[in-house]
């Protein structure tokens, strides 16, 4: 018992070093890929290429040393894919990821599943696997549905049966690569959310969609405030100053804290508020009586 909790403790190599594994990772050179097709084997880490069909563009390197101190103490817990190349060298299918911090926890060989796959099956696969991650920002996504229907010829249905999404939703990714080129690499560094570039892609002009794009982050724009002004602007150049930005949508707590404090004063007033919590409280009045009167209600 005692040792196969160390064994389990090391990662799946603990696993496999008792069985063939050696032999079969000695002799890639000399067999043909369906030969070793359906195995795990120890393969070392400088006879793997990378995957040319990576859709992720960006690894965190914070991220890469914590799992490469994981595996230094308990091992690859799940394998690499590779396929053999033509050089007798293996190509990546899946798990680079795992592969650099493996690397980067000095490890010599990493287990992996050998399988055999055309250059379409190991684009579809590499994507499909890929999408399924979290960490992926929507532009990578979004490029990715669309390599999946352009280089391997498939239709919105058919790419929606293989990444388990509706249909609506890949054609929301997929409108994403439509807006400025500014706006998409905001999208991928995060200053900007989906829901904001959904609402900008609503708007025909370009330079406007950019004016609205740097509205946002200056701002602080919240998704309702973009949709409202994409709703209402029209074909005039976009500026924010022309907007009464007090009759931009708040969301419906607040709208109602509004309501509820102008019926307790007996006074119009103006809630301004944005993502961080921060914003304004106007109260309007017509008179001294007014101002009297608000005076009179706070000191209650």
């Amino acid at each position: 018992m005692n040792a196969k909790k160390k064994a389990l403790g090391r990662g799946l190599s603990a696993l496999l070093e008792n069985s063939n594994v050696d032999e079969i990772t000695n002799s890639f050179r000399k067999t043909s890929d369906t030969a070793i097709a359906g195995t795990i084997a120890n393969i070392p880490v400088n006879k793997i290429e990378s995957n040319p069909y990576q859709p992720r563009t960006h690894f965190d390197e914070d991220s890469l040393k914590e799992l490469a101190t994981s595996i230094k103490e308990q091992g690859i817990i799940q394998p690499i894919t590779v396929r053999l190349s033509d050089d007798n060298n293996f190509q990546l299918i899946s798990g680079e990821r795992r592969l650099k911090a493996s690397i980067l926890a000095g490890l010599e060989l990493i287990p992996a599943y050998v399988r055999t796959a055309n250059d379409q099956a190991v684009l579809e696969m590499a994507l499909v696997e890929n999408i399924q991650r979290k960490d992926l920002n929507s532009i990578e996504i979004s490029l990715s549905f669309q390599r999946l229907i352009d280089e391997c010829n498939i239709t919105q249905e058919e790419l929606s049966e293989k990444v388990g999404k509706n249909r609506t939703t890949i054609t929301n990714y997929l409108r994403l690569l439509k807006l400025p080129a500014t706006i998409q690499m905001g999208l991928q560094e995060s200053k900007i959310s989906m829901g904001h570039a959904r609402a900008i892609i609503n708007v025909p002009s370009i330079d406007n969609q950019l004016a609205i794009y740097k509205d946002i982050i200056e701002q602080d724009l919240s998704v309702r405030q973009t949709e409202e002004i994409a709703r209402n602007i029209d074909d005039e150049p976009y500026n924010i100053s022309k907007i009464n930005k007090s009759e931009i949508t708040l969301p419906h707590k607040y709208q109602k804290l509004k309501e509820q404090i102008s019926k307790y004063l007996g006074l119009k007033t103006d809630l301004k508020r944005n993502n961080k919590g921060k914003g304004t409280l106007v109260v309007h009045f017509k008179s001294d009586n007014d101002l009297d009167h608000f005076i009179s209600k706070i000191r209650k």
